[in-house]
């Protein structure tokens, strides 16, 4: 479950390119939140919100195949309460972490493929109505949902930071370093 790192990117290797790499890195940089962490240990609420960090990872690969759901045009028009998993967010006693992890990186795999193979990153999608969707139907570009999915990473990897300094101290900007300088 050890994060890879991206690779960057070069000169002229386009938006589509630059954008994916974001998204590529920003997802390395998450996964070190819960590198090394047990079934029990990724199941603990370490603060007083439910978060936790299997549940986090469980959380972004729902997320990135929905968004994928969205641009492939294979989304439900209309997601209800009732449609909405009630352990989406948590990691229950007979999943894994090592599961939730390879579903995430099968999730970015697939979307990502989406992505690169998509003819233009400004065609309009129309997104699925929530409870909280607002009335008008929302429609977004292929560009605006990937963007969409990088702040939805990023914005998770605040909470996972959180979670695992509260559970063990572990900090993800340390782990990052010592991988870069070639250790663990």
């Amino acid at each position: 479950m050890k994060p890879t790192a991206s690779t960057g990117s070069g000169p002229g290797a386009g938006e589509r390119h630059d954008l994916l790499v974001l998204v590529a890195d920003q997802r390395t940089n998450f996964l070190y939140a819960v590198a090394g962490l047990t079934d029990e240990q990724a199941r603990t609420c370490s603060t007083v919100s439910e978060l936790t960090l299997g549940g986090i990872v469980k959380h972004l690969a729902d997320v990135q195949r929905s968004w994928l759901s969205v641009i492939d045009g294979t989304a439900a028009p209309e997601v209800g309460w009732a449609d909405l998993d009630p352990d989406g967010n948590r990691m229950t006693d007979d999943e894994t972490l090592a599961a939730h992890v390879d579903a995430f990186h099968a999730a970015a795999e697939a979307f990502d493929r989406a992505v690169r193979e998509e003819a233009d990153l400004d065609r309009e999608v129309t997104l699925p109505r929530y409870p909280w969707s607002p009335p008008q139907p929302v429609v977004w570009t292929v560009r605006h949902v990937l963007l969409h999915v990088f702040r939805e990473i990023a914005h998770h990897s605040g909470h996972a930071d959180i979670v695992r300094e509260a559970l063990d101290g572990a900090s993800t900007t340390e782990q990052m370093a010592k991988a870069a300088m070639g250790g663990e």
